[in-house]
């Protein structure tokens, strides 16, 4: 994989509503300083400090007029415990889709990154690797979907015999993965059937997914239902049950890492917030239901509060991008963490872990 740096003009997006485009030179600049300093400190943030780090050479008394501007749009708030003010979900979403502009991953962080990842070894250990990779890198929660195997490309089936009527099905896939399933037959096979059924169904099937292959196993069983030889009788328990039945290949899952660095947040260390984010990522739906979204666009995505869908992660931020082998998205892998988090900073990261992982799993 070639080094890949950005283009900011491309990290913009539009569709924004018409109030928000007919903001001021004026109040963009200090939106955007006041949600950079609210990253930066955690602190709600007063006209006082806008005045000093903006730029803008303008009164207080104006400064403090914008920002209940600002407040009546919605894009910002004021804490009651503070004169300050905070970004809204929708105050960083206008940041993030109109006036961020990300850091580009170094040449030399990148080989590291390449690095770690090159050294795992099979898929479930790249998964492990990545997950600890962003992590590390971003001290907030790592989260990686395991590839699916549906989406992958058969290459060889072989039938191992392991005692009676029990028999060890062996699935090589094209990108190296092996999957192993113990089937629990309703007579026993003689080593010569077993061999026969692997022959036929590695020829029938080779290069399909999963997916196809059952579809295509269900359209042979039709077509010589009425007339059934030995063969194809031990074809159709083996290769049933070796393909599984629809739904049956392994459930997505994810690998987590580094959910307890969320704690070290302010607006995440709630007792009651931090369990039942927790208890979130134990049950696992919901956050599986926010990356499934990811597998159906293009590049990177981002969930800000509400926009999960979840309201356990209504302040938590969710940067995640999808990841492929041999051209076909396989799964999803992000970074969990408070909103109030270094975009600029987060999302190349994403980007370049979901593009590395899926660089090493297609040359295995």
């Amino acid at each position: 994989m070639v080094f890949q740096s950005w283009d900011n003009e491309e990290n913009e997006m539009s569709g924004q509503p018409a109030d928000v485009k007919s903001l001021s030179d004026r109040a963009r600049v200090l939106l955007k300083t006041l949600i950079e300093t609210h990253i930066s400190d955690g602190h709600p943030v007063g006209s006082r400090t806008l005045a000093k780090f903006s730029g803008l050479d303008v009164s207080a008394a104006t400064i403090r007029n914008v920002m209940s501007d600002l407040e009546d749009l919605g894009l910002i708030a004021s804490p009651h415990t503070s004169a300050g003010r905070i970004p809204t979900p929708a105050g960083y979403r206008v940041f993030i889709d109109s006036m961020l502009r990300w850091k580009p991953v170094t040449r030399a962080d990148f080989h590291h990154y390449q690095s770690q990842l090159s050294t795992a070894g099979d898929s479930q250990a790249l998964v492990d690797s990545a997950s600890q990779l962003l992590s590390g890198i971003t001290q907030m929660a790592g989260v990686v979907t395991l590839p699916k195997q549906s989406a992958a490309r058969l290459e060889q089936l072989e039938f191992v015999k392991l005692g009676e009527k029990r028999v060890l099905a062996v699935l090589v896939f094209a990108h190296g993965e092996v999957q192993n399933r113990v089937l629990q037959l309703a007579r026993d096979y003689r080593k010569s059937e077993l061999q026969s059924a692997a022959n036929y169904l590695t020829e029938k099937f080779s290069g399909l997914d999963l997916a196809q292959a059952r579809q295509e196993l269900v359209v042979e069983l039709k077509q010589i239902r009425s007339d059934m030889n030995q063969l194809m009788d031990s074809v159709m328990e083996l290769g049933g049950q070796a393909l599984g039945a629809e739904g049956d290949e392994r459930p997505d899952d994810y690998i987590l890492v580094g959910q307890t660095l969320l704690m070290g947040y302010e607006e995440l260390s709630n007792i009651e917030k931090l369990r039942k984010l927790f208890e979130t990522f134990s049950a696992k739906q919901d956050i599986l239901h926010i990356l499934d979204r990811c597998t159906e666009a293009n590049g990177i995505q981002i969930f800000i509060g509400q926009e999960s869908g979840s309201s356990v992660l209504n302040d938590c931020s969710v940067v995640s991008a999808p990841y492929s082998v041999d051209g076909h998205v396989v799964g999803v892998l992000g970074v969990i963490g408070p909103t109030r988090m270094a975009y600029e900073r987060v999302i190349p990261v994403v980007d370049v872990t979901a593009r590395l992982l899926g660089a090493a799993l297609n040359s295995r």
